[in-house]
C-alpha cells in the first residue's frame, strides 16, 4: 500500500507533535504524549538476541524494482544479500573499527554489531536478473520485474 503526500505530512505533524514541547499545547497536558524516563541502571542494556534492523526504501520503475538501503561503514564484504521466492533478505555487520574496550561511555547512540532485514517484495521478480551495487555507503538491488499479462477477454458461447 503506498502513501500519499498527504499521509506523510500527517506523519510528520504527528511525530513534531510527540517530539517538540509546544509552549501552545502546555495547558493541554491531557493530550501530550507521555514519555516515561530511562531507568539509569539499566542505560545502555540492549537485547543482544536481536540484530539491529536496516532501513529500506522500495520503488518501481517501469522495467525495475529497486531497494535501496543506506549501509555507511559497510565494508561489501560483511554484506549479504539473497532472495528466495521473492523474499529479499539483507544482513551484515557494522563494525566501528576500534578495537579498544571502553570504560565508561558517556553517549552512545551508533549502532555496531550484527544488522539485519527481511522482505517480501510487493511484485513478482525475475530472481536471475538482478544487480547490487554498494556505492558511497548505498546498497542499491536492481531486480527486473515480470511482466504481467493484460487480461484477456474470454469470449463466451
Amino acid at each position: 500500500m503506498a502513501r500519499k503526500q498527504n499521509d506523510d505530512l500527517l506523519i510528520e505533524d504527528e511525530l513534531a507533535a510527540a517530539f517538540l514541547n509546544d509552549d501552545s499545547m502546555a495547558d493541554d497536558q491531557s493530550s501530550a504524549p507521555q514519555v516515561q524516563a530511562s531507568d539509569d541502571a539499566n542505560w545502555g542494556e540492549a537485547d543482544d538476541d536481536f540484530p539491529g534492523q536496516l532501513a529500506v526504501d522500495v520503488y518501481e520503475t517501469d522495467d525495475q524494482l529497486v531497494v535501496k538501503a543506506r549501509t555507511a561503514g559497510v565494508n561489501k564484504e560483511d554484506l549479504d544479500v539473497s532472495i528466495s521466492d521473492g523474499i529479499l533478505t539483507i544482513s551484515g555487520t557494522l563494525s566501528s573499527g576500534d578495537d579498544s574496550v571502553a570504560t565508561n561511555w558517556h553517549i552512545q547512540e551508533c549502532y555496531w554489531g550484527e544488522f539485519s532485514r527481511t522482505l517480501a517484495l510487493p511484485v513478482p521478480v525475475k530472481e536471475d536478473e538482478v544487480a547490487a551495487v554498494l556505492k558511497d555507503g548505498v546498497l542499491t538491488i536492481n531486480f527486473s520485474k515480470i511482466r504481467q499479462e493484460q487480461a484477456k477477454k474470454i469470449p463466451i458461447q
